[in-house]
């Protein structure tokens, strides 16, 4: 067990590093980060901040050596960074399972080896690939990258074959992409699965996700759908985790498709977007939870004490006049997080908001109308 009073080392400094701190800090933990960029969203709750490259060995090794338990918030980091780091400090979640879910290529190998449903795929590594990924497919399908694609970036839909597929090979311009079969589905779910390290497992709430511009803008729970396509999804997580020998957090994003079937789209081992409403509406948070975890303590309950509804704020917000945040918190059942950061970007996530309502739907208007006064 690392006890409370020990210090965590954490591997990047975005929100979900903050939001991770800020839980630590709470129960006692003392909070050092390593992160390139200073003044970073983690930086500003922590005791230290590291500002170096990843490939900085020096400054890693000096990083961990002041650590008790290191563990990371985002996957673009180089798995040689984490067998640096965990040579000197234990390192939880391993770097196997993030060497498996930063890249779509192994990812999708894994659900496949693992019997996990997944969406038709081809890996693809020239143009001559792609013509004949194609004629496997089909169409529609969507050519993603292997590495480096989230928010909708590094991915092409395809309705029909293109004219040329050595042109559209060439203007892709990665060195290999996953090829996958597209979706005809009703819902996009997420499920929040934690093992601690001895094998206790606890599993979020389902949450429905709705997308803008391929950027998660609604996080609805209890996600709108029968109790048994929940279980079904809750089940799925935890196999998952398994068969990772997950110890820590990961989440799991899912499409319901039209016929009712659940098929598992993406992978993440750490804290997720839209696993920001436990923060408010859970016993214990995802991060909270995500802290246990790798500390080797207990789990705590997932039980969710009210309808919740969370919606990101990005930095379009900003863009004609400060946001009405005042207006926002007349209403008694928002909960406001904004990340620290300074540069508002279109597209860049800032902040989040969580309204409570007496049931889902309910809560899902009042979000979708309190957006706007934004």
């Amino acid at each position: 067990m690392i006890p409370p009073g020990s210090t965590i080392g954490l591997l990047g400094g975005g929100q979900l590093g903050r939001m991770f701190a800020i839980s630590a800090r709470k129960m006692g933990y003392g909070i050092q980060v390593f992160e390139p960029s200073p003044n970073c969203p983690t930086g500003q709750v922590a005791d230290a901040e590291f500002n170096a490259p990843y490939s900085d060995i020096a400054a890693l090794q000096k990083f961990a050596a002041n650590c008790d338990v290191i563990t990371y918030e985002f996957e673009n980091i180089p798995v040689s960074v984490l067998d640096q780091a965990g040579k000197i400090t234990p390192l939880f979640p391993d770097a196997s399972i993030l060497h498996i879910c930063q890249n779509r290529e192994r990812e999708k190998l894994f659900l496949r080896a693992s019997n996990i449903p997944c969406a038709p795929f081809e890996v693809v590594r020239s143009a001559a690939e792609l013509a004949s990924a194609f004629d496997k497919i089909g169409f529609p399908c969507v050519l993603k990258t292997a590495d480096f694609g989230y928010d909708g970036k590094g991915q092409v839909k395809f309705k029909e074959r293109p004219a040329n597929v050595e042109e559209t090979w060439k203007q892709f311009g990665a060195p290999a992409g996953v090829l996958e079969g597209w979706v005809n589905f009703s819902k996009e779910l997420s499920v929040i699965v934690a093992r601690g390290r001895d094998a206790a497992v606890s599993v979020f709430p389902v949450s429905e996700n709705i997308h803008t511009n391929h950027i998660l803008d609604f996080s609805i729970v209890p996600a709108r759908i029968e109790e048994k396509i929940q279980e079904q999804a809750r089940g799925l997580a935890i196999e998952i985790a398994e068969k990772l020998k997950l110890v820590g957090l990961l989440a799991v994003e899912m499409f319901l498709g039209a016929n009712g079937e659940l098929i598992v789209n993406e992978l993440a081992p750490r804290p997720h977007n839209s696993g920001h409403y436990s923060f408010d509406a859970c016993v214990t948070s995802q991060f909270e939870q995500h802290l246990r975890a790798v500390c080797g303590l207990p789990l705590g309950s997932t039980e969710l004490l009210s309808p919740v509804v969370m919606v990101n704020i990005l930095g379009d917000a900003w863009q004609n006049h400060p946001p009405h945040f005042d207006q926002l918190l007349a209403n008694s059942n928002v909960k406001l997080h904004l990340y620290g950061k300074t540069d508002p970007k279109p597209g860049r996530k800032m902040g989040h908001f969580c309204v409570f309502g007496p049931d889902s739907e309910v809560a899902y208007q009042m979000a979708v109308e309190l957006k706007k006064v934004l």
